[in-house]
């Protein structure tokens, strides 16, 4: 019997089709064993074999287009971070978890434990400028949810909370004085014209993030919880000789619920 060459043609392209379809099994197969065993060595803190591990699984998936290559890329750049924990002085490793965590990013623009884990080693290796980029970035992209990009608008607004407050909360600006029979603080201008503007402007600056923070996601405590304590700084200087005090004091049936806010008087 004569078998056309077109008969041919097509059998060796059901084949191809069936080996590589086997094939495409058998590396999913061998990449779950991989994530398995890598997991189990991370636990015993073996960061050198679950790293072997889990590029053996990226090997087989470098675009991570399958479940098993997308968490290989989450387990490779979690395991080269612990490793730089336990010990900090290998600064590449923390720079390449940065670059692996990126990678997970590009796949899914949403992952909040990656990004916070990119901002958590950019301060942990001093780079201040690094993690403003990469912070103002992250609340800037309209690919992110609102939510997390709140989240990143109040760790913006917590830096700036923190600017203000090493100015403000620190005598001779903040004092402790007695008003009817109660202690309250009271504040005067700083006596440093560049610390008043400073104040003024990490102030207004973080109040505006806070804001912002509050328009994308108004459920957020930690959001309503900075615009308070900025309004505070706002208004926690002296103009022209009068001085502010405040008290403490609970607001209750608002949207602060029972948050601690401060009252000028």
């Amino acid at each position: 019997m004569k078998v056309s060459r077109s008969g041919i043609t097509g059998l060796i392209i059901i084949l191809s089709a069936v080996l590589l379809s086997n094939c495409g099994i058998y590396n999913r197969v061998k990449s779950r064993q991989d994530l398995v065993d890598g997991a189990a060595a991370y636990k015993a803190r073996k960061f050198p074999v679950a790293e072997a591990l889990f590029r053996d699984a990226i090997s087989r998936d470098p675009k991570g287009e399958t479940p098993e290559g997308k968490t290989a890329q989450v387990f490779l750049a979690r395991t080269l971070h612990s490793k730089y924990i336990s010990k900090r002085d290998e600064v590449g490793v923390a720079e390449e978890a940065i670059g692996e965590y990126k990678k997970v990013l590009g796949q899914n623009p949403n992952d909040q434990a990656s990004f916070k884990a990119v901002a958590n080693l950019y301060e942990n290796l001093g780079k201040q400028n690094e993690w403003l980029a990469w912070v103002t970035e992250r609340a800037d992209n309209g690919q992110v949810s609102g939510e997390n990009r709140a989240e990143a608008l109040v760790s913006l607004a917590a830096k700036q909370y923190s600017c203000a407050n090493d100015i403000s909360d620190n005598e001779p600006v903040k004092k402790t004085v007695i008003k009817e029979g109660k202690p309250v603080f009271e504040f005067t201008k700083p006596a440093n014209e560049e610390d008043f503007t400073k104040l003024k402007e990490c102030s207004q600056k973080g109040l505006d993030q806070a804001n912002k923070a509050v328009e994308l996601n108004q459920n957020s405590d930690s959001a309503w919880s900075y615009k308070a304590n900025l309004l505070v700084q706002k208004n926690a200087y002296c103009r022209n000789g009068e001085k502010y005090r405040r008290k403490r004091q609970t607001q209750t049936g608002s949207r602060f619920g029972k948050r601690k806010i401060y009252r000028l008087s």
